[in-house]
């Protein structure tokens, strides 16, 4: 056996072995002491190998799924080894023949299909990456595929693309070509990233391999059907596929034929924007907490997903969003229908994942029962949504055309299917196959008879006792059962010699005699016991077949259900988006292929439902206007920065990030938390929004900001929107305000984006004055009786001081700290007067805005006398009161404004 485990873990030699022995899985050798330590089990051992003990530790077969999680979590693979054969098969060929095993299936991060393995509301991607270099350009294309939902797509990008669309499809498992792998250029991208990523040889990304598997897969003689792939595309979709047919071992998902998406199609939104903003997880990785939580209204899985899936990528194409904002518009105005159809979608199981796991040949009677509970919701859904559906749920005539090919795809299942799925099953069956029972009575009769017999062997069995009771005259003659013997008649003793003598020896042959009783046996119960025996046996096989033609069945309607189980979720969510615009008031959105940005009353959709929930009063709503200035239109029209000061606590970064995600939810086919909002394509979303530092690439707090700063400058355009707090604030004062400044002209002048640019620098407001799109805002407080009163209100102007005292004593600071930094902050605040900062801006070149398109400001006479004067002077050829008489002569020159008259 120890051979046969050897010869098994050398063909798998990265992975966990999961050696099927009885009822457990057992690991042995490294896999054991790896297995032990990241599961908390005992580590034993069993025999020896070259002279040292094996170590050895196992797991239930019935408790494999919650282990094979944690493993898969903590980053292992596990193959997965099964008897297939029976150890009685195994005995025939002799007593030391072990039984054949084999591995049936590779469990890694991206391949996951169990329902206790996934998170029902998020899709777990299979992705890989392919670059083909062609003319000195490296041509790079992106495929994910979700093998328990059957979602398949694919994607050309730029190496400058590459995190953020990673970033957007969260696969579980990224496969790419050892040459990728070793690839310096990208080997921080691999650091960065929450997936697991799968190194293989470079041969599975070949082209002309991948045409070859992917037309095989698909049972087609041509990918022209496809769409006009790219080679890197098609290498990357057969790279999927070589790695889902080595880890399924042959059995084929039901993959739809791969989506080509367009680039730029959806709103690109960096890695480090998209855990600013908590679009699906929190900062900590839970979702309670992040935009999906607040706005989920969703009833399915499915829905879940679609809803996860929209808000990762938001559309950039105003006419498909505005048929997304159609149909919830629809639906928000019928709320019996609405009702209707939520309760209806309540009941519905996960058709796609229930389907998958039947194709693979892992599902269960309960997968079978939720296909059948499936079709018939998405049929009632259908019945619902028809001009004749009921006259409390009727819909009109009028439905949106999205909402109208809702309905077409829900009535595409089979209703003969449905009919014979719930003739065939009971109405709650087990979750596994080898429980049986799940087959209702009277569907077989074959089946009845031999259920009839297993069940009612207790009564046959009695019958015969009293038959024989009666025959012999003998009252306490027993009929019982051991392994040994099987069934047979027992009698005492006293009572033998009668039943071995004529006539009763003729129906009764003696078995075994024992000191106190004698056992016999008669034909006719030898024959009950070898039916009885294969009863259960007979009935399992009879129940297996018929779940194989059930099976067999879905597969041949497997297009319909994969198009029913997507229309089920896309349904679920604008049925759910509605529910939230008539819960929360939320507003139509207009979304235009403009650079408008006017947000009336915006609300921020996670602070307002925390403050709501936790008793902490409304939420302070606020106006942002990011559109272009009236006066400025044509090639020249760029959106506004809005530069925003005030204190800590305030809500700047609330601010910031509500206007953000109001984009988000418009652009994901939402209605948004405003009174009004009209927003223009934002095809770019960057936020650059708290601290952390990475100090496993030895990256301090200030070098990420610099790193997250500078992808901004370098790739924001237009129709980007750029979200900016604190910029600078993590080195020395003067450093931190020279780059914040010249962030902040750089975005003006060459970005020309929407942005909001959150700060401390107070001395950034001046900028308002020479830039034409920068306009101040501020965060309004009050102070009372020594206190702060944060209002909240955003409000056009620059704040007067930062209040960061006053916040400090609400965060708890010992008294003397605070009286200390008073007086402090009062002589600096004394010498910043003294040394004239309000003049910053005229006296540090530094800060001379380059980039300016206008012409400079004209020399002050008295300084352009200064100039002159001084451009003559050599200081070191000047006596001493050569210099002194130089200086009155300045300050003369200054007093005079350079003209010679008294400048007063």
């Amino acid at each position: 056996m120890m051979r046969q485990f050897l010869e098994i873990k050398t063909a798998n030699p990265d992975s966990l072995l999961f050696y099927r022995m009885g009822d457990f899985y057992e690991l042995f050798f490294e896999d054991a002491v790896v297995a032990s330590r990241a599961l908390g089990i005992t580590l034993t051992t069993r025999g020896k190998h070259l002279g040292s003990d094996i170590p050895m530790c196992g797991v239930p077969v019935h408790a494999a799924d919650d282990y094979l999680q944690r493993l898969i979590a903590l980053g292992h693979r596990v193959a997965v080894c099964e008897q297939m054969e029976d150890p009685a098969e195994a005995k025939k060929r002799g007593s030391k023949s072990v039984v054949r095993r084999d591995v049936v299936r590779l469990v890694t991060p991206g391949t996951l299909t169990e329902d206790n393995l996934l998170d029902s509301r998020r899709n777990n991607f299979l992705a890989a990456l392919a670059r083909l270099r062609a003319g000195g350009d490296d041509g790079f294309a992106l495929a994910w595929a979700d093998i328990s939902t059957g979602e398949f797509a694919v994607i050309e990008a730029t190496r400058a693309e590459l995190p953020a669309l990673i970033a957007r499809v969260d696969p579980g498992e990224l496969l790419v070509s050892d040459a990728l792998y070793d690839d310096g250029d990208l080997r921080d991208l691999w650091r960065e990233m929450r997936s697991a990523v799968t190194p293989l040889p470079t041969a599975v990304f070949d082209s002309t391999a991948a045409e070859r598997r992917l037309r095989d897969y698909f049972d087609v003689a041509t990918l022209d059907g496809f769409g006009p792939l790219a080679r890197p595309e098609i290498a990357a979709a057969g790279a999927v596929i070589a790695y889902i047919d080595r880890t399924q071992m042959g059995e084929k998902p039901p993959l739809k034929i791969p989506a080509r998406e367009m680039r730029g199609a959806v709103m690109a939104i960096d890695p480090a924007t998209r855990a600013n903003l908590e679009l699906v997880a929190t900062l900590s990785g839970e979702r309670r907490g992040s935009l999906a939580e607040a706005v989920d209204r969703t009833v399915t899985a499915a829905g879940g997903r679609e809803l996860a899936r929209r808000l990762s990528s938001p559309l950039t194409d105003p006419a498909r969003i505005a048929a997304r904002h159609e149909a919830v518009a629809w639906l928000a105005e019928r709320p019996a229908l609405r009702r209707g159809l939520r309760e209806t979608m309540h009941a519905a199981p996960d058709i796609a994942r229930a389907r998958a796991r039947i194709v693979l040949a892992r599902g269960g009677p309960r997968d079978l029962a939720g296909i059948r509970d499936g079709i018939g919701a998405v049929h009632a859904l259908c019945a619902r949504l028809r001009p004749d559906g009921g006259p409390d749920n009727a819909a009109e005539a009028d439905m949106p055309p999205i909402l109208a090919d809702i309905a077409a795809r829900l009535d595409g299942p089979d209703r003969a299917l449905f009919d014979e799925l719930t003739t065939a099953l009971v109405e709650r069956p087990p979750h596994l196959r080898r429980d049986g029972g799940f087959i209702q009575a009277g569907f077989a009769a074959e089946l009845d008879e031999a259920r009839g017999l297993r069940d009612e062997s207790r009564q046959i069995v009695a019958g015969l006792q009293a038959k024989y009771q009666e025959a012999t005259g003998i009252k306490s003659l027993k009929v019982r059962h051991n392994n040994v013997l099987g069934y047979f008649v027992e009698v005492t003793a006293q009572h033998g010699d009668r039943m071995l003598a004529a006539p009763l020896n003729e129906t009764f042959f003696h078995r075994q005699t024992l000191a106190s009783q004698v056992r016999f046996s008669t034909a006719e119960l030898a024959d009950l016991e070898g039916r009885i025996a294969s009863a259960a046996e007979r009935a399992m096989a009879l129940e297996n077949e018929i779940f194989d033609a059930l099976v067999a069945r879905i597969a041949g309607d497997g297009v319909a259900l994969e198009a029913a189980a997507a229309a089920l979720g896309e349904l679920d969510v604008h049925a759910g988006f509605a529910e939230l615009a008539v819960e929360r008031n939320y507003v139509r959105p207009v979304v235009s292929d403009d650079l408008a940005f006017d947000i009336v009353g915006g609300r921020h959709p996670v602070v307002e439902q925390a403050l709501a929930r936790d008793g902490g009063g409304p939420f302070v709503a606020n106006d942002c206007d990011l559109s272009p200035p009236d006066d400025v239109s044509g090639d020249a029209a760029a959106g506004r920065i809005l530069l925003i000061t005030g204190p800590n606590m305030a809500g700047k970064s609330t601010f910031l990030r509500q206007n953000a995600l109001i984009a988000v939810l418009a652009q994901a086919g939402g209605f948004v938390p405003a009174e009004t909002a009209h927003i223009g394509v934002v095809d770019r979303l960057f936020s650059r929004v708290g601290a952390a530092d990475d100090l496993a690439r030895g990256r301090s707090t200030f070098m990420v900001e610099m790193v997250e700063t500078a992808a901004i400058l370098n790739q924001s355009g237009p129709r980007a929107l750029v979200i900016l707090d604190e910029i600078g604030r993590g080195t020395a004062t003067f450093d931190g305000l020279s780059i914040a400044w010249a962030t902040i002209e750089h975005l003006h002048e060459v970005n020309g984006c929407r942005a909001l640019f959150a700060t401390h620098f107070h001395e950034l407001t001046a900028l308002s004055e020479t830039m034409a799109r920068l306009h101040n805002a501020t965060v309004r407080v009050k102070e009372w009786k020594g206190e702060v009163v944060f209002l909240h209100e955003v409000v056009p102007g620059a704040a007067d001081r930062s209040y960061g005292i006053q916040v400090a004593k609400l965060a708890g600071l010992p008294a003397p700290v605070l009286s200390r930094a008073r007086e402090v902050l009062e002589r600096l605040e004394e010498t910043d007067r003294r040394a004239g900062a309000a003049g910053l801006t005229d006296d540090l070149p530094l800060f001379a805005t380059h980039v300016r398109s206008a012409a400079a400001a004209p020399v002050p006479p008295a300084n352009a006398a200064l100039v002159q004067r001084l451009g003559g002077v050599s200081p070191d050829e000047l006596t001493p009161l050569q210099a002194l008489e130089m200086l009155y002569e300045l300050k003369r020159l200054a007093e005079t404004g350079g003209d010679g008259q008294d400048a007063g």
